[in-house]
């Protein structure tokens, strides 16, 4: 089912989620709904709290590499139950980000350029990979909401300053 997504302001956005112990079949489905809910918004990903659920689970549609322009490459959507991540690479990339919870505010963020991340399938078996590029980027940028972190946490204060009107505007309307 696709979902209503969360805004800027929703206090499901900044909450650390809780660990999902069993795969259930309410799990199952807000990971379906997760994902038809990514797809039917364009998102290149969508985290649990984006849609009020606070528990550690994401779907990314994002698959490593670029294509020939440089550009992310799409790939069936990927769900990550408990991710962790780890070994960030000490090559940086910066680059603009949105959110679908944040509408029509893309900014520079620098993340590592690589990064593993271990995770639980729908099936309960734990999954291991080393994402790079576009993926790694939403990896990075899907767990943040995991830990009540959003993008516009990770640029330059002088640019949040810049930002902050936009931020109230967007609140007032989504959250009165």
């Amino acid at each position: 089912m696709i979902r209503d997504l969360v805004y800027y302001g929703h206090p499901a956005l900044r909450t650390k989620c809780t660990e999902i112990t069993e795969i259930t079949e309410d799990m199952r489905q807000l990971a379906q709904d997760l994902i038809e809910t990514a797809l039917e918004k364009d998102g290149a990903g969508l985290a649990a709290p984006q849609i009020g659920y606070t528990v550690r689970m994401f779907v990314s549609r994002y698959d490593n590499g670029a294509d020939a322009e440089g550009w992310p490459i799409l790939c069936p959507p990927k769900i990550y139950i408990n991710p962790k991540l780890s070994n960030p690479s000490k090559e940086m990339d910066t680059h603009g980000e949105g959110c679908l919870s944040i509408p029509g505010l893309y900014e520079k963020v620098t993340r590592p350029l690589e990064i593993d991340v271990e995770w639980m399938d729908l099936d309960g078996n734990i999954q291991t990979e080393r994402a790079t590029g576009w993926r790694a980027r939403n990896l990075m940028h899907e767990n943040d909401h995991l830990n009540g972190v959003l993008h516009i946490d990770r640029i330059h204060p002088n640019r949040r300053k810049k930002i902050d009107p936009a931020l109230r505007k967007l609140k007032k309307k989504y959250n009165p």
